[in-house]
């Protein structure tokens, strides 16, 4: 048994019939929720095949009572919820579990839970390809208390090759050894160099690649196979923005809700906005925002302010 979850959840469908109901299979469950499953992974970077691996196992395919009468399919239980609840028998009888508005709030909660607590922190340094070391963490972590849920969850993702839903994140994206984000890597000159960039790792576990002259986010899309789109929401520049200078930092998957170390401040080494804050230490623009009170991510952080990652 899990400590925090349970083996219940999610819609079941109405059949040609009416008044009737028919059980989803694994896969309609699946063919039903890839694509909120591969949305969750770019914006919180939990691999589609694990979410959707685990929505299957907790809910019953979308077949449990707390799937169907509280749109919950990881078996969230209450822990401070302030909306409506639904009680049932778990580990103990009667246990308080969260009751959603839509089965799509059940699944932003369940990233929202892994990217929230520290003992999960370390399973986002994994590859979001490695299925299998994020199965094995989970369980580490404590996330179940079953020896056999990794192998669950491994199972079914190479069962129903939820695998591929993995791809869509970072595909064929390799990382150089380690390089980790300083003055020198940021404003390097690199004109007439060729737009064949080497992938670098964030001291933050953000992979990312360095501007060269001549590069526009569309190149770099095109190189890495990442749609324009997935190259705007995981970079903090001004909307839009058509070209790149020299030295900018761009990164490959989506910035971190917050800093993998344990530091939780840094002190600003120039005057910049949030936005060039957050491009510059691997960090969500909003979250910082929101931790310091600035009123958008445009605002200036002044030289020696500091300001607070986490």
């Amino acid at each position: 048994m899990k400590l925090l979850f349970t083996t219940v959840s999610v819609l079941l469908v109405s059949s040609s019939f009416a008044g009737t109901r028919v059980k989803l299979t694994k896969g309609d469950y699946v063919e039903q929720w890839k694509t909120e499953a591969i949305a969750q992974m770019e914006e919180h970077g939990v691999p589609a095949s694990i979410t959707l691996a685990q929505g299957i196992l907790e809910s019953a395919s979308g077949n449990s009572h707390l799937a169907v009468k509280g749109n919950n399919h990881f078996g969230i239980k209450c822990h401070g919820w302030d909306g409506k609840k639904i009680y049932m028998d778990d580990d103990r009888a009667g246990e308080c579990f969260r009751v959603y508005k839509s089965a799509k709030d059940s699944y932003t909660d369940h990233s929202l839970f892994l990217n929230k607590y520290d003992r999960y922190a370390f399973l986002f340094t994994y590859d979001v390809t490695d299925y299998k070391a994020w199965a094995k963490g989970l369980k580490q972590a404590g996330y179940a208390t079953n020896p056999k849920y990794p192998q669950l969850l491994i199972d079914l993702i190479e069962d129903l090759g939820l695998y591929q839903y993995d791809s869509g994140f970072s595909p064929e994206i390799e990382a150089k050894p380690e390089l980790i984000a300083s003055s020198t890597t940021m404003h390097a000159t690199t004109a007439g160099m060729s737009n064949t960039h080497d992938v670098r790792v964030h001291k933050n576990k953000v992979k990312y690649v360095v501007a060269k002259q001549g590069d526009t986010f569309y190149k770099i899309s095109k190189e890495f196979k990442l749609t324009l789109n997935q190259l705007y929401r995981y970079n903090d520049f001004r909307k839009k923005k058509d070209y790149l200078e020299p030295g900018d930092i761009i990164y490959l998957q989506p910035k971190r809700k917050r800093g993998f170390f344990k530091k939780n401040e840094v002190v600003a080494t120039d005057d910049m906005s949030v936005n060039e804050l957050a491009q510059l230490h691997g960090i969500n623009a909003k979250t910082i925002v929101h931790l310091n009170d600035f009123d958008n991510v445009n605002d200036t952080v002044h030289k020696g302010e500091k300001v607070t990652l986490r």
